[in-house]
Order: C-alpha cells, then structure tokens, then sequence
C-alpha cells in the first residue's frame, strides 16, 4: 500500500536513534525514546491560500526531519510504523 498525503500533510519514518551513549553506555529498548528524526517518503501537493493558489512545500522526499515528540498521527502500513503530519509540524530539515 502506498500513501499519498492531502494538502500540506507528509508521511515520515522515524529514523532510528542511537541505542549507546557517548561514554558507551547501552539504553534498553523499553528506556529508550521515541526518535524525533525521520524521512520524508511523501508529501500533499500544498496548502491552498485565500487567494485559491496551491503553496508548494518547502520538505520534499528524502529529506531528513525534525519534529515533536507527539506530533502527528501514527499508521501502520505494511508493517511499517509511520507518521502524517502537517508541514508546520516539523521544526527543521537536518542539513548534512
């Protein structure tokens, strides 16, 4: 199943977290955090404006994101554990 966010919406995995610490110290799966990174594997064609025109957003596929620790709306699609959320739920793209 493929998925295709409506208007300013996008569908991101997380990207799984580091399960060590700098000093080496191993986390448990239970202790550990939910990753505030993802990708991006799609996005909507926009928000629609007062004026009618379609803004383009400023993600695109591929990208690598940062976002809330309880933004979004969890989905399971084939397995995978993924998020849609609105672009303004996203506070960066991680530069490399």
């Amino acid at each position: 199943m493929k998925l295709q966010p409506l208007g300013d919406r996008v569908v991101v995995k997380r990207v799984d977290s580091e399960t060590k610490t700098a000093s080496g110290i191993v986390i448990p799966d239970a202790a550990a955090e939910k990753p505030d990174q993802g990708e991006v594997l799609a996005v909507g064609p926009g928000k629609t404006g007062d004026d009618g025109k379609v803004r383009a957003l400023t993600v695109k596929v591929g990208d690598r994101v940062l976002f809330g620790k309880y933004s979004g709306q969890t989905v399971k699609v084939d397995g995978d554990e993924l998020l849609v959320m609105k672009e303004d739920d996203l506070f960066a793209v991680v530069v490399k």
